[in-house]
Parts: C-alpha cells; structure tokens; sequence
C-alpha cells in the first residue's frame, strides 16, 4: 500500500515538473531580443510665434536701388518674421518716394536725397528721420571708354569730357535720388544737358542700365545695383571714388500729426529695426559673399 501510495505522489510530482516546464518561454542562448520601440515620438519644442500687431500692414515706399541690389528681397522678410507686419514695398525714385509720404499714401520711406529730404522734413511731413547706411555712385560706360573719363581729376572733369565729345550719356530722368545727384553734377561742371546725345529714360536704374549697356552709352548708378547686374550689362566702372559721388541713405516715418491714418507704429518699429545692431550688421555684410564687397555700408548712431 505504501509502495504504491509513493508511487502515485512521485508521478504527481513528475507531472507537475513537466507543467511548469512547458509554461516557460525558451530562449537560445545565442538569440538577440531587441528591445521594444516606443510608441509615442519624441517631444519637438515648437518654434514661438509673434503675435501679429493690432495693424500689422505697412506701405514702404522707397527707391529702385534698394529693390534692384536685391537688399529688400534679404531683409523685409527677415523683419516680418521677427515683428510679425506684413510689408508692401513700392519702389519707385526717391522724389516719388517722398510726395507719396508728403500725400499721406505711405507709411515709411527709405530714401536718398538728403537736400530734398530735410525740405520734407521742413514741411513736417516726416516725424522721424534715421541715417541707415551709405554707398557710392558710379560712373559706368563701354569698355573702350570713347569719352577717355577713366583718366579724369575729378567728376565734373569726367562729365565735361562726355558733353565734349557728345558721347551718348542715359539719364534715369525720374526725378530720383540717382537723377537729382546726377543734375547736381552736372551743375558743378557748369553744363546743361541736352542734345541727341543726352538720352532720358524716364525709368528706374536697372532699366537705364540696361538701355545703356544696349546703346553703348555713359551712365550714372548707384554701386550696389551696378554690381547686382553687372553680369547681364556690356558696361565697366570708368569713373569712380571722387567724394561728391557719396551716396546716403535714410529712413523716414511719415507724420501721423498731418496723416492720422497712417499706421505710425509699424513704420517707426520697421524705422528702429532697420538701425538696430543685428540688421546693420547684415546690411555691412550683404554682397560680400557673392561680389567680395559689401554693397552698402551701415551708418546708424554715426554723425550726419
């Protein structure tokens, strides 16, 4: 009897050993069990937000040369970004610039023609008016240079030499700060022109680039949107580094006191961006990596 009672216990033990046998997972030895992946992904932080101002639209009105050098195209959108106003930019020369401010039909100006600009100032049409920058004006022509400008003592030598032997000269005659600067120099070589080979466009620099590099004629540009275009012109820099060719650039808010619905607190915020240190620093910079040289030089907190 207890022989058999044994027995029995003894095959229920073996059972009960094989049970538990075959409720544990098996695993070779040499098997590699990746660990799980997880189901949620990983946090991305988002990028802030700028709130957009109570009137976020701003009309800037300005001249082809800051257009044309391609500036604009690197900072207006950079400004946006940052302050959350939205720019609409007209470009068109700088006399047009400031009776557009002088009308109330823009909001900001950036421009340059100093003289005209204190006359609008006088008149308070503008509140706020910043330095920004400088470059220089340019006299460009065909290579074999047929007026001989290149050997010149100073600009109105190298105009009286182009009126001397009536080489064709293109005017922007657009009342722009490139046209006014240009009169001026023209004045100081005491000479008024006029005559077949006297061209006026009528149009912005680089049209008048253009029409001069087709015609084979003399012109005078701004640096920055000579060099911009320089690859598409059959035109070189025959005149140049004389200090009545400095070129100024300023930025004006127009005066809510005359225009009340002007948005004054976009312009004065775009005024104050474009002189803070980060954006001078990117204006010293612009043109460098593609010319060599800067195309503009920053100016603010400098003395007029």
């Amino acid at each position: 009897m207890k022989n058999r009672l044994w027995s029995v216990l003894g095959l229920i033990v073996i059972l009960s050993m094989v049970l538990a046998a075959c409720t544990q997972p098996t695993v070779a030895p040499t098997e590699f069990v990746p660990t799980k992946a997880p189901t949620t992904a990983p946090t991305v932080i988002p990028t802030a937000t700028v709130p957009a101002p109570e009137n976020p639209d701003i009309i800037l009105a300005t001249t082809t040369s800051t257009r044309d050098s391609g500036l604009l195209d690197a900072l207006l959108p950079l400004f946006e970004q940052q302050t959350g106003y939205k720019v609409k930019m007209v470009a068109v020369g700088t006399g047009e610039a400031l009776k557009m401010g002088q009308e109330g039909n823009a909001d900001v100006l950036l421009v340059h023609a100093p003289a005209s600009e204190k006359t609008y100032m006088d008149g308070g049409y503008g509140k706020d008016r910043f330095l920004v920058m400088h470059n220089d004006y340019v006299v460009v022509g065909p290579e074999a240079d047929p007026a001989k400008i290149n050997a010149s003592a100073n600009t109105a030598d190298a105009f009286t030499a182009i009126a001397n032997a009536k080489a064709l000269f293109v005017s922007r005659g657009d009342d722009s700060g490139t046209h006014k600067a240009e009169l001026n120099l023209w004045k100081a070589a005491s000479i008024t022109p006029e005559g077949e080979w006297y061209l006026s466009t009528g149009q912005g620099m680089g049209d008048t680039l253009r029409i001069a590099s087709e015609k084979d004629g003399y012109t005078l540009t701004d640096r920055a949107t000579y060099l911009a275009l320089k690859d598409t012109l059959n035109l070189s820099i025959l005149y140049e580094g004389d200090k009545a060719l400095l070129n100024i650039y300023h930025v004006i808010t127009v005066n809510p006191d005359k225009w009340p619905k002007t948005n004054y607190s976009g312009a004065k915020a775009f005024a104050d961006w474009l002189v803070s240190a980060d954006v001078q620093k990117i204006i010293g910079e612009f043109g460098v990596d593609k010319f060599g040289q800067p195309l503009f030089f920053p100016d603010a907190g400098k003395p007029e």
